[in-house]
């Protein structure tokens, strides 16, 4: 064999070994699995819990409620995410513990037929399914675990009412437009602030369920619309991104801004007078209920399959000096 076949082989070979690494590190990257080695006698039942995204602090308050409900019924839960928030990946997950015939699936709801067919391949083979933090009712889901979405956009549009009066030009971050539960917390708010002729929606963005796309949603919107003097973020990190934005953009002016969840950074900021309300969920509540609705599930089917964890407005007033709600 001439050297320079030798050395086209060869080079062959490194490109191969090269693209086969690269694809591993990319599916790796691709998904957030944490995993470890059971066998059948180290738990009564295996539990997948399918987030949003991985390293979300919502969904990580999630996923502590379930994982202490499932260590106290010697159950192994699987927490499993797209490392960005991504429908495409998350109906991969489903797929796949679908496939691994594991005993039960919490999982946020996906809209689309995607879903549904999942669910309904789920269902089929004896895998009880529900969602949580957001539902697809149409779906054959078992049980809908966590927040009344239209019922939190409603109490969103009554802070705002309540904190404000004369003309408010409000932008609005939601954190994804073609997420379910953001549509419906929308739909509540302007419920409630269309009764109000002096409120009025200026306009939207999103922010990708990010604190930084939430900054650059409020630069924009204030940068567009100078008008505004309001903000509503719709999910968990928009309260305080939008902060950042203002910051950036218009630091000297006074804005009324309604945010969503408890999240540690958010209640600092209602401390300190830079977020004015909040509406509060309850996401370990939620991890825990999950838990323990998908152990019901594995002797009989429910009767109520909507089981909300509630929702309150949270203000300055209703912490403690410490930033704990009372």
């Amino acid at each position: 064999m001439s050297n320079s076949r030798l050395f086209l082989y060869t080079l062959c070979g490194v490109i191969f070994c090269i693209s086969f690494i690269g694809m591993i590190i990319y599916g790796y990257k691709t998904f957030f699995i944490e995993t470890k080695k059971v066998t059948s006698e180290d738990y009564q039942y295996h539990f997948a819990l399918i987030a949003e995204e991985a390293d979300n602090a919502y969904w990580r308050m999630i996923e502590k409620g379930a994982k202490k409900a499932a260590a106290e019924h010697d159950i192994y839960l699987e927490y499993l995410a797209p490392t960005r928030a991504d429908n495409d990946n998350l109906l991969k997950l489903l797929d796949r513990m679908i496939s691994a015939k594991v005993d039960g699936i919490i999982v946020q709801g996906v809209e689309g037929e995607r879903f549904v067919d999942l669910v309904h391949k789920g269902v089929e083979r004896g895998i009880p399914i529900i969602t949580v933090d957001t539902d697809v009712p149409e779906s054959e889901r078992k049980a809908y675990v966590g927040t009344d979405n239209f019922q939190a956009g409603k109490l969103a549009g009554k802070a705002l009412i309540k904190k404000t009066s004369g003309k408010q030009h409000v932008g609005v971050v939601l954190g994804r437009f073609n997420a379910i539960n953001q549509k419906l917390r929308l739909q509540g708010f302007q419920e409630v602030i269309n009764e109000h002729s002096r409120i009025h929606i200026v306009a939207m963005k999103e922010s990708n369920i990010s604190s930084i796309g939430a900054a650059q949603a409020a630069y924009d919107l204030l940068k567009e619309f100078p008008s505004i003097n309001t903000f509503v973020g719709m999910s968990a990190l928009d309260g305080i991104g939008i902060t950042d934005g203002i910051q950036e953009i218009a630091p000297d002016r006074n804005f009324t801004i309604i945010a969503f969840d408890l999240i540690p950074e958010t209640l600092a900021l209602i401390r300190d007078g830079k977020i004015n309300a909040t509406v509060a969920q309850y996401p370990e509540r939620m991890g825990t209920k999950a838990v323990n609705v998908l152990i019901e599930l594995q002797e009989h089917d429910l009767l109520d399959n909507e089981k909300y964890t509630g929702t309150k407005v949270i203000e300055k007033g209703d912490l403690r000096s410490r930033g704990e709600q009372k």
